[in-house]
């Protein structure tokens, strides 16, 4: 009999859970227990199980097979009401907010309680319950502001406070899933977070997912590699280092370089290839930076710094007010996406799952969206020509996919990464490309397949500008570093290969 079936302090127990899908198997015979006040650590690649669990945890996923057994009572999940009946409350790493309405309703939704009164809302007392849980993470979010005007980093605090409310609605100490909650926070923000983990625990169990080997090691008591759908390992965090954690996830040591420096040129002698000529709109204002054939070029800042919004206005999705961009020495007129990938350039979004891809539609057709003039023949889609230049890509990229014709959704989300990428590699004619956190949210698996593919476009004389995830990634990845702040370029870092500058000197910059 293990440990699991006779310790009275386990909280949750999974048995053997199974769960396939067609082509892919996302859970095979997974068996693991939670302890009361524990906190455990879940990593592994992309695709590797960790959000298929958790899902079945809360009933957005039914297994084919296993047991699932909460304070020793087998239990069914149906739904998310159900899973919170039982004390199982969830953030996920896909952002479930409904974006328009308030925080507070976010916040409170199917749990007003007493802010509804006759099925009207009692707006003060509604907000005043979201407070108290804003506060417990020292939120500074307006429980009053509507959700879609929220930054993604905003939203993501909304969700944590969100799910810390089960505290309050159940009698009994819940059990806490995190999926990847630090992905788009700042440092400050982790740190708070991981404050409230260290308290939840006093009352609570908490299983934590995140790609950061070191903070998995960091916050968790215990830590449960996944690889292929299966428990690769368990591991104590006080005894084990990342690296460890790696072998388990891929199989093999970890070197501690994925981002290639070794393949990154000397800054081109070329003339700049996208010129930003005193620019303003919304969010920036007077922006003069250049990006050069061949280079990469990341631009650091805070949220709120304006380098998104630059981004998002170089792809002619925001408004340019004044200024000038010129692409090889020919001024653009960016009025539209359409015009700026008319013009050569491509762009990554941060928010891939809302802005970069449309779930529901299949992996070829999220592939050609920007360019289905390669695939078609007059009016009409060629099947055959469709199907030769995504498998090429899916060949050439790696993509772990059941075929081409999968759900972009389903598929692990450094695929569904690779795949937003190959996007703008069809064909010819990329000449910028505008990469806003490439990596979010990838493991450290996916993070080095994509910095190979940035050294290999930048290498063919592709102009990238990119929004690292870390500053210590644009250091890494860059030949040189703007920095942004309070919507203005600050200072220009040259990050040449063997005389990287230290993040201090970026730091002093950005704040």
């Amino acid at each position: 009999m293990s440990e699991a079936q006779i310790d009275p302090r386990i909280v949750l127990e999974v048995r053997d859970l199974s769960k396939r899908y067609p082509g892919v198997v996302a859970l095979d015979r997974v068996s693991l227990h939670v302890k009361r006040h524990e906190v455990i650590g879940l990593a592994g690649e992309n695709g590797a199980g960790k959000s298929t669990l958790l899902k079945a945890l809360v009933g957005l996923v039914q297994p084919d097979s296993g047991s699932i057994e909460v304070r020793g009572t087998p239990v069914h999940v149906q739904n998310v009401a159900d899973a919170a009946r039982h004390g199982i409350g969830m953030v996920f790493q896909e952002q479930s907010l409904v974006p328009n309405i308030s925080a507070a309703e976010n916040i409170l939704l199917g749990c007003e309680g007493r802010a509804v009164r006759a099925g009207i809302f009692r707006t003060r007392t509604l907000r005043r319950l979201a407070q108290a849980q804003l506060d417990k993470i020292g939120c500074t979010v307006d429980p009053g502001a509507r959700t879609e005007t929220l930054t993604f980093a905003e939203r993501q605090m909304v969700e944590i406070a969100k799910v810390l409310g089960i505290e309050e609605r159940t009698s009994v100490e819940p059990i806490i899933l995190l999926d990847e909650p630090t992905s788009v926070l700042e440092p400050e923000e982790v740190e708070i977070l991981f404050g409230q983990i260290q308290r939840l625990r006093e009352h609570a169990s908490v299983i934590f997912v995140s790609h950061r080997l070191d903070e998995v090691m960091r916050v968790s008591d215990r830590v449960y590699v996944l690889r292929g759908g299966q428990v690769a390992g368990e591991v104590d965090p006080s005894r084990a280092v990342p690296s460890q954690l790696h072998e388990l996830m891929i199989g093999t040591a970890d070197t501690g370089n994925h981002y290639h420096e070794d393949l990154q040129a000397r800054t081109p002698p070329h003339r700049p290839r996208i010129v930003v000529d005193s620019l303003s709109g919304d969010g920036f204002h007077d922006v003069s930076i250049d990006v050069r054939q061949g280079e990469i070029v990341a631009i650091a800042g805070v949220h709120g710094s304006g380098r998104e919004d630059l981004c998002r206005a170089l792809f002619g999705a925001g408004q340019i007010i004044s200024g000038e961009v010129t692409l090889d020495g020919s001024s653009l007129s960016l009025t539209s996406p359409r015009s700026a990938v008319a013009a050569g350039i491509g762009y990554v979004p941060a928010e891939r799952k809302v802005e970069g891809m449309v779930p529901v539609l299949s992996v070829a057709q999220n592939m050609t969206l920007a360019r289905t003039e390669l695939v078609c023949r007059g009016p009409l889609l060629d099947h055959r020509r469709e199907a030769q230049l995504v498998d090429a890509w899916i060949e050439r990229l790696n993509i772990r996919t059941p075929s081409r014709n999968t759900g972009l959704g389903r598929l692990s989300g450094g695929n569904q990464q690779k795949v937003v990428l190959a996007r703008w590699l069809l064909g010819d004619g990329l000449k910028v490309l505008l990469l806003d956190h490439p990596t979010r949210g990838l493991d450290v698996g996916a993070k080095s397949e994509v910095y190979l593919l940035m050294r290999n476009l930048a290498n063919s004389g592709v102009a990238i500008l990119l929004l690292a995830d870390s500053l210590e990634e644009a250091i890494a990845m860059s030949d040189r570093v703007f920095v942004m702040n309070d919507g203005e370029v600050v200072s220009c870092v040259p990050s040449p290969p063997g005389a990287k500058p230290e993040p201090i000197e970026i730091v002093r910059e950005m704040v």
